[in-house]
């Protein structure tokens, strides 16, 4: 409470409780050169500037602490904000926000504003550091039996000769690789339910539709889109958007190794896989530095999304990896 030296309101009545015992008593609370003083039942008195005065609701009886634990019930919230405006009492800046209506819309506005903010640009950053901070063995984990989901209800035996696989993977083998180190990988072949497509698991597999290779001019082409493929796996792109999608718990769940909440997550959402455009942009990028650092011309990755940019809009590749002209232009422009 303040401290105004001035007795201006005449005495309420409150409840007063010991703190002790659940025995009431029956006071009034006056305010005296700056003292509170109780009559009636007890009596004592108190500095203004030791006690402490609830927060103000619109329905809640207000309380008035003692600094032995004892406290005061005052019921005529008015009359007491009244008592308090006398003696120079102001509520904090948080309960004014909540009595004014103005208030609580500018603080659901700042709420909505910090948690979108915080999702756009903090959360991104987080996701990065706690998948970088899994072990790859625990990664791993998060992508077995996805695969064996999508053959039961995407896939199907892949019909490409058994010959021309291995050749593929050989291909790809021998290619060298940026950076320092080779993300453990797979390739495994499908025949897709739903078109050309390609992605790679947490686990290192790396899936190549028969369709995909069917749409792609040459092998060339195709080292390009596998070359993509483990540049995500490099980024652990995957892993970052199912903590981002999962948030906290899937973050908490991966460092301590316990990724079996988080597996179930995985299939719907490699179905609906929407990466970003600077994700995808850091794959190209990858890929990009692959295949110069291997004498391929950089067409043939631009050949890649020209290719796909001729596929009707609603290819579920188009919807994880975007073909655009701009990808294609940069991709080009990377070559001169």
């Amino acid at each position: 409470m303040g401290a105004n030296t001035q007795e201006s309101h005449a005495p309420l009545a409150g409840r007063y409780f010991d703190g002790q015992s659940s025995r009431l008593y029956h006071v009034t609370l006056s305010v005296r050169d700056g003292v509170a003083v109780l009559a009636g039942d007890i009596e004592r008195s108190c500095p203004l500037g030791e006690l402490h005065v609830s927060e103000r609701s619109s329905h809640a009886v207000r309380k008035v602490s003692f600094p032995d634990g004892a406290y005061l019930e005052i019921a005529d919230q008015a009359a007491f904000n009244d008592m308090l405006h006398d003696t120079g009492h102001r509520d904090g800046w948080v309960v004014r926000l909540q009595q004014s209506w103005r208030g609580a819309l500018l603080a659901t506005v700042a709420t909505i504003l910090a948690l979108w903010l915080s999702y756009q640009y903090l959360l991104p950053v987080v996701a990065k550091a706690v998948a970088f901070a899994i072990p790859q063995s625990v990664e791993r984990r998060l992508g077995q039996g996805v695969l064996d989901f999508l053959d039961q209800h995407v896939f199907e035996a892949s019909k490409l000769d058994g010959a021309r696989q291995q050749a593929l993977r050989s291909q790809f083998a021998r290619l060298a690789t940026p950076g320092d180190s080779t993300p453990e990988h797979r390739i495994v072949f499908r025949k897709s339910k739903i078109g050309p497509n390609a992605f790679a698991l947490p686990s290192g597999d790396i899936v190549l539709t028969d369709e995909m290779i069917e749409l792609l001019p040459d092998d060339q082409a195709i080292m390009g889109v596998l070359a993509h493929e483990l540049g995500h796996l490099q980024q652990r792109h995957l892993t970052r958007r199912i903590i981002q999608t999962s948030a906290v718990g899937a973050g908490a769940a991966l460092l301590f190794g316990d990724v079996s909440t988080v597996v179930a997550t995985v299939p719907p959402l490699l179905l609906d896989l929407k990466y970003s455009r600077d994700v995808e942009r850091d794959a190209d990028d990858y890929a990009i530095a692959m295949l110069r650092q291997n004498g391929i011309a950089l067409e043939h990755l631009a050949q890649v999304f020209v290719a796909l940019g001729k596929l009707d809009e609603g290819t579920p590749y188009l919807s994880s990896h975007p073909a655009s002209a701009e990808r294609v232009e940069r991709i080009r422009a990377a070559q001169q």
